[in-house]
C-alpha cells in the first residue's frame, strides 16, 4: 500500500473527469488559464457528455462486464459529446458509499511512523483486511502536539476494475478519488465556501454527506437516493415507475393534491438523512464547533432539485439550504448547456475536472 505521485502532471498535460454512476457515464473536460484563481476566473467547458449502460455491468461497485461499459464509453465519445475531449488522461470518481472514510486525530509523528499509525487505526474500523484495500490520507490540521487526518480506504477489487476499464478504453488514469472529494473541490469555487458547510450529494443509490471546512473533515452516507425516492412514491401512490419519477421531479415535497401522501412516502428516507446529519453535526461540534460553527447546507446531485427538499431540510435542521448548480461555476461559451433538470448530475464530474497537479493517485 502506497501513494504514488504522478509525474508530468502539469497544466500543459490536461485531464478530463469520468463519473461512472449507477448505469450511467458522465464526462467533462475543463480549461483553466495557468495561475488564475478559480473564484475570479470561471473554468471553461471544452467538452461534456452523458450516456447510459446496462446496470448489470457492475456488481457491488465492481465492474464485472467492462466491455459493456467500454462500448457505452466509445459511443459517448463518438456520438454524444457536446464539444470535445482532447486528452486521454482521466480522473475517475468512486461512489462514496463504496469507500471507507474517517477523520483521525493522532499525536505528531514522523512520516514513517504516521503511515504505520494510520494502518493500525484503519484495522480497527474497517472490516476488510488491509491487504484488500488501497489506503491514503490527507493532513487536515497540525499543532505542536497533534495532527488531524482524513483517511480514505477503497477495496482493491473496485479500484482495479476501474483501472482495467480505463485501459480497455485507452485512457491513462491519473487520479481516483471518492465522489465526496470531487464535490468538495467543486465547492471551493463557491463564494460562500469559507463557511463550514454540510455538502449533501443526492445520488441514485445513496445520499453522500460531508462536512467541508477548507477540507472534507467528516463524512457519512445514507444508503438511499433518487431511486429509492421514486420507488417509495410508486408504492405509496400505486403508480408506474415512470409516473412516480415524474411526480418526484414535478411535485416532490412541494404543494400539490398528493403532498401529504408523497411526504408520508418519503418521510422514512428523509428521517434517515436527518439522523445522519445530526450525528455528524454532534461529532463536528465536539471537535471543531466552537471555532468554526456550521453555517449552511449545500445540496448537489440529481436528486437535489426535488421540489420542497430544501425547505424540508431548512425547517428540520434550522440551517440555510442552498442548492448548488455545478454550471454556475463554469462557462460554456459556444456550447449548448444541458437541460436545467440534468445540470445537477454533473457535480461530481465537474469537480473531477478541476483536479490540480498536486493531486495524487491511490495505488
Amino acid at each position: 500500500m502506497k501513494t504514488v505521485k504522478i509525474s508530468n502532471f502539469f497544466h500543459d498535460k490536461p485531464l478530463f473527469g469520468l463519473d461512472i454512476g449507477h448505469g450511467s457515464l458522465k464526462v467533462m473536460q475543463l480549461s483553466q488559464a495557468p495561475g488564475s484563481s478559480l473564484k475570479n476566473h470561471k473554468p471553461r467547458v471544452i467538452g461534456y457528455g452523458f450516456t447510459t449502460f446496462d446496470k448489470a455491468a457492475q456488481e457491488d461497485g465492481v465492474v464485472v462486464q467492462p466491455q459493456v461499459i467500454a462500448k457505452a464509453a466509445f459511443d459517448l465519445f463518438k456520438n454524444h459529446l457536446i464539444g470535445d475531449i482532447t486528452t486521454r488522461r482521466v480522473a475517475i470518481a468512486i461512489p462514496a458509499y463504496r469507500t471507507f472514510t474517517r477523520s483521525l486525530q493522532l499525536p505528531r509523528l514522523k512520516p514513517n511512523e504516521l503511515k504505520e499509525a494510520v494502518e493500525l487505526e484503519a484495522e480497527q474500523y474497517i472490516s476488510l483486511p488491509l491487504e484488500d484495500l488501497y489506503l491514503d490520507y490527507e493532513v487536515i490540521k497540525q499543532t505542536e502536539d497533534s495532527i488531524d487526518l482524513f483517511v480514505v480506504a477503497v477495496p482493491r477489487k473496485i479500484v482495479d476494475s476501474y483501472l482495467d476499464l480505463a485501459q480497455i478504453i485507452g485512457l491513462e488514469t491519473v487520479l481516483i478519488e471518492p465522489t465526496l472529494s470531487s464535490s468538495g473541490r467543486l465547492f471551493t469555487i463557491d463564494s460562500n465556501s469559507d463557511s463550514a458547510s454540510f455538502i449533501i450529494d443526492f445520488g441514485s443509490l445513496s445520499s453522500d454527506i460531508s462536512i467541508f471546512d477548507k477540507h472534507v473533515v467528516v463524512t457519512g452516507t445514507v444508503q438511499a437516493g433518487g431511486v429509492n425516492f421514486t420507488e417509495s412514491i410508486q408504492k405509496k401512490l400505486s403508480v408506474t415507475r415512470e409516473e412516480a419519477g415524474l411526480i418526484k421531479t414535478r411535485y416532490g415535497l412541494g404543494a400539490s393534491k398528493k403532498q401529504a401522501d408523497i411526504t408520508q412516502a418519503l418521510e422514512p428516507i428523509l428521517q434517515q438523512i436527518v439522523k445522519e446529519l445530526r450525528r455528524m453535526m454532534r461529532y463536528y461540534e465536539e471537535r471543531y464547533g466552537s471555532e468554526r460553527p456550521l453555517g449552511q447546507i449545500i445540496t448537489l446531485g440529481g436528486g437535489a432539485n426535488m421540489p420542497g427538499l430544501s425547505e424540508y431540510l431548512t425547517e428540520t435542521l434550522r440551517l440555510a439550504v442552498r442548492h448548488s448548480d455545478p454550471w454556475q461555476y463554469i462557462t460554456y461559451k459556444g456550447l449548448q448547456p444541458p437541460a436545467l433538470a440534468d445540470r445537477p448530475m454533473y457535480s461530481t464530474v465537474a469537480g473531477l475536472s478541476l483536479a490540480q497537479p498536486k493531486e495524487v493517485f491511490i495505488k
